[in-house]
This record gives structure tokens, sequence and C-alpha cells, in this order.
């Protein structure tokens, strides 16, 4: 008799606090195989709280994740291992490297690391700067190159924290169309609603570290409790 074993990453009533503060308040989520999904809500409603308790950054007070249907239990230094790959709302790299330097720091198999890193280069379009180092670069690019130190790991999941910050609308487009592409999950935290919209499958909505919101795109936006958390006023 075969048992079913949930795949993928799955947050079950998850409740953080620092101090006083609740950040989190019994939020669930489950991110299945090769979806999109996004977390949004105003300023300070967790969300990247949610991320960080997912790369082991911040502990639960209650709750618990699996992984594969096991319980998991995140280490910042061991989500590679676990093909979990994220970038941070800023650049984070590190400029006494070149670009080339960043980008072998994602990568898992050394062996064939540099060829892993140039292919996640050239899908990023950044390849003709690999000998650069980043702080020669402008922001839009070096957001590249974050992307592509995530990707060279081929990671199973893509954590992406606010990836279109800073950037135009013509590098949120191209940003939309490597979302669409990469054959991974994706789990995005970000501001840029259009973007949200156009790439997930689902979306989690959180205000004041509650989650008020689970759905389709297009559920979300017909959601008056989403309007009223954004406007703080009622459809």
């Amino acid at each position: 008799m075969s048992t079913h074993v949930e795949q993928g990453l799955s947050l079950h009533d998850i409740t953080v606090r620092f101090g006083g503060l609740v950040a989190l308040e019994d939020v669930s989520l489950r991110v299945s195989p090769g979806r999109v999904v996004g977390v949004i809500g105003p300023n300070g409603a967790g969300k990247t709280t949610l991320f960080n308790v997912v790369c082991g950054f911040a502990v639960p007070q209650s709750g618990s994740i699996t992984l594969d249907g096991k319980a998991f239990s995140p280490k910042p230094h061991q989500l590679a291992r676990h093909g979990i790959a994220r970038t941070l709302q800023g650049v984070g790299q590190f400029n006494g490297m070149t670009v080339l330097e960043n980008v072998l720091v994602g990568v898992r198999h050394r062996g064939a690391g540099t060829a892993a890193a140039y292919e996640a280069l050239e899908r990023c379009g950044v390849a003709d700067v690999a000998d650069a180092y980043p702080a020669s670069l402008p922001n839009a690019r070096r957001k590249r190159v974050e992307l592509a130190r995530a990707l060279a790991s081929r990671p199973r999941i893509l954590m992406l924290d606010e990836p279109a910050g800073g950037l135009d609308g013509a590098e949120i487009d191209w940003l939309a169309e490597l979302i669409k592409a990469v054959d991974t999950t994706v789990l995005l935290v970000e501001h840029h609603m259009d973007l949200v919209m156009s790439v997930c499958d689902e979306i989690l909505v959180l205000d004041f570290g509650k989650p008020i919101a689970l759905g389709s795109p297009a559920e979300i936006r017909a959601d008056d409790k989403v309007t009223e958390a954004y406007l703080g006023t009622a459809a």
C-alpha cells in the first residue's frame, strides 16, 4: 500500500515573536513543486520574517516546517544542500571579488562550478561583466548578478526577496520573463504588484503578521480585505 508524501515546502501555523512584537501569527503556506508563490503585504506585514524562518535566521515560537513531508529545521549554512537559494533585498555581494567569483560562491558542486556560473551569468545577461567587480556596476546589473548567483546552484526552491527593488519598467519586464522561464519552484516577496500578479500561481497576503488572504492573482485582486490592508479603507 503506497503512502502519499506531500512534496515541496510547507509552513504549518508559524508564529514568531520578537519580545512583545508578534511578527507572524499562525501563518500556514504550502509551496508546491514548480509553482510560483508570492507573499505580499504592507510594510511591516512580516514578509521578510517569513523568509527568515524558511532560511533559519528566525526561529518560530510555535508551528513547524516540512520539506517533502518530513520535519525541516532550516540552518542558513545548510540551505544549499537542501536545494534552497535566496536573493537579498540589497545586492549583498563581495566587492573584493569579481562577478564570476561572486557567482561561484553560490555553486554547490565546485567541480562543474565555473560552467554553471557562466551559464547563469549568460541567462541573466551579465556574462560580459564576469571579470568586473560588483561595485563598478549599476544597480540593475548587480541585481542580475545576484539572480545569477542564486540560479547557479540550480536550486529546487528559489527565494526572491524584493528582486524588482530599484529596477525600471524594462528591467521588471525582463525579470518577469525570467521568473516564468525558470524550471524551479519560486517563493517571491515583492512590492511591485504588476510583477506579482503576472508571474504568481498563488499569493499569500499578510497584514501585521496575520494571513488575511490566500488565492490566485484574480482572487487576491478582488478581495476587499486586501484592498483595505493596502489602502486603509474598505473597497
